[in-house]
């Protein structure tokens, strides 16, 4: 099975080892057969079977797919854009055909979020693609909840009619940082936003989002995250901030002390808290 990937937009980005795997493949399986028939009338490719192969049926095509390779047929499997399997249910027949012990090929290509990433100005050397957000809130939440403390740049893939909300979202989440809004890439309108998230959304008020776009987020800072790890104990009370320290090993009396220096308070401080308490 391979692995083709096909243009974000722009017809020059397709490969020459990408047209000549599909004019040697048998089967071509597709998310919409209508989309990559115009990719195929256009560089002359004729597939002896055009199979559809999409989120809605991808539990009966799938196995049927794996048939057809058993049986000694090559298989390319593209997307509508981008590398087949980021973001559709390329994924789900990849794992079947690795399961079947089946030769999985990838053919590079263009991809939205990475040419998003290395054009948007944020750091590169860490990221996590998370993709499309689910539709309720507290989905939305789950999600991004854990993303808080991610060091690393995230990658957010969203339509033109939910962008702006997205944005709140995630600004509720992380707090107003830098993020790069990046639409229509490779086309001939492909446009990069960069600026806040306020900064952001103040751009979209005034001019109607348009297009696909990939959203790039910077992630937590190295001092936002030390203060997060020094800050541990700030939901604690003082009686359960010493009571860790003794966990921990330390005396009571150290813990004291290391419980009143995370406060910036004197140890007597700490005691007499402790008295009342008692």
């Amino acid at each position: 099975m391979y692995l083709v990937a096909t243009p974000i937009g722009n017809l020059e980005d397709m490969t020459y080892r990408a047209v000549r795997t599909l004019k040697e493949c048998d089967i071509i399986a597709a998310e919409d057969t209508r989309q990559t028939r115009k990719l195929l009338s256009h560089f002359e490719i004729t597939p002896s079977m055009l199979f559809s192969y999409h989120e809605h049926n991808k539990a009966a095509s799938g196995p049927e797919l794996i048939r057809y390779i058993i049986e000694g047929k090559n298989l390319a499997l593209v997307s509508d854009a981008g590398l087949p399997a980021i973001s559709d249910p390329g994924a789900d027949l990849v794992a079947l055909a690795v399961r079947h012990q089946i030769p999985v090929i990838p053919i590079p290509g263009a991809n939205a979020a990475l040419s998003a990433l290395i054009a948007s100005g944020l750091p590169t050397a860490s990221f996590t693609f998370i993709g499309f957000l689910p539709r309720e809130r507290k989905d939305i939440r789950a999600v991004l909840a854990p993303l808080r403390s991610a060091q690393g740049t995230l990658l957010f893939y969203e339509s033109p009619h939910r962008v702006a909300k997205t944005l709140v979202h995630l600004q509720e989440a992380f707090g107003n940082r830098r993020v790069t809004l990046a639409r229509e890439l490779t086309k001939r309108y492909e446009e990069f936003l960069r600026g806040t998230i306020e900064e952001c959304c103040a751009w979209l008020e005034e001019h109607p989002p348009l297009g696909e776009y990939v959203i790039v987020l910077e992630g937590e800072s190295k001092e936002e995250a030390e203060l997060a790890e020094s800050s541990w104990w700030r939901e604690l009370s003082i009686e359960a901030h010493v009571a860790h320290y003794e966990t921990s090993g330390l005396t009571r009396k150290d813990a004291m002390k290391k419980a009143a220096s995370d406060r910036g308070l004197a140890k007597r401080d700490i005691y007499n808290a402790l008295l009342e308490r008692e």
